[in-house]
């Protein structure tokens, strides 16, 4: 037993609802306003995670989300789950983000928060499938993490026990607190939202953070702070049609190796 309740963080991020989504040529970074937005799958299932922890052991959750002003409406949503503080980031100084500035960005978010035992992060996002994140966030941070989690078995006063998925089986990693994790699909049920917590989140007060409030180096946000930049965006070219060989499986191989020869393969 825990002799206290756990502070507990979960990261999410509200992302396009659609697949048919559209590139701002100038920024070259997608275009967000007047796009149906959802919170990102995978976070549900670091939100449900995050309220299992907090209805198991006790203490509280808060969801962080860094966005544009509507990512407030995911964050309702986190509040309408179980989550009981909800802070957004949100500056233009932010946009354009890639994996390294978004970690940097919610890092400073955590430290302005101050205590926390576990943060808790879907294993990626629907519009990035980059899955760095999470780790990222964790390494800005100088705490452990543990990606592709798909058990946790025991939270004690120092440490966490998870299972966490590989290719073709599972390994049981402990690991000291404070800690992150990602979490995966298999790891529980998302609830629906009662009526009585919509109505609490309709009614919940979100803690905005710009850019000067979070108090960092502003060369590290948005667009400045991103090694990596989308450079160009285009559709690729058809494919030619191909060439069968035929005959017996000898032959097809030396008529295999003449043709990767005469391309410069061989």
């Amino acid at each position: 037993m825990l002799s206290k309740g756990l502070n507990i963080i979960v990261c999410i991020k509200q992302v396009p609802a659609t697949t048919e989504i559209m590139i701002d040529p100038k920024t070259r970074t997608l275009i967000r306003e007047g796009v149906e937005a959802t919170v990102n799958p995978f976070d549900m299932y670091a939100i449900e995670e995050s309220v299992r922890l907090k209805e198991r052991y006790g203490g509280e959750v808060t969801a962080v989300s860094m966005g544009p002003p509507q990512a407030e409406a995911s964050l309702r949503e986190a509040l309408a789950m179980g989550c009981d503080k909800a802070v957004l980031l949100t500056d233009k100084a932010f946009a354009g983000a890639d994996t390294l500035a978004t970690a940097y960005t919610l890092a400073c978010g955590m430290r302005k928060i101050g205590t926390y035992d576990i943060v808790v992060c879907g294993s990626k996002t629907t519009d990035g499938d980059t899955g760095q994140v999470g780790p990222g966030l964790a390494e800005e941070l100088g705490i452990s993490h543990v990606s592709y989690v798909r058990k946790i078995t025991a939270v004690g006063e120092a440490l966490i026990n998870v299972e966490r998925t590989l290719d073709d089986y599972y390994e049981r990693v402990e690991a000291p607190l404070p800690c992150l994790i990602t979490v995966t699909k298999e790891i529980n049920e998302p609830r629906l939202p009662s009526l009585k917590g919509k109505l609490m989140a309709k009614r919940a007060q979100i803690t905005v953070w710009n850019a000067e409030g979070l108090g960092s180096d502003p060369k590290r946000f948005g667009l400045n702070g991103s090694p990596t930049r989308v450079i160009k965006v285009f559709h690729p070219s058809p494919r030619r049609g191909g060439e069968i060989i035929t005959g017996s499986p000898e032959i097809q191989a030396d008529m295999l190796v003449e043709k990767l020869k005469e391309l410069g393969v061989l």
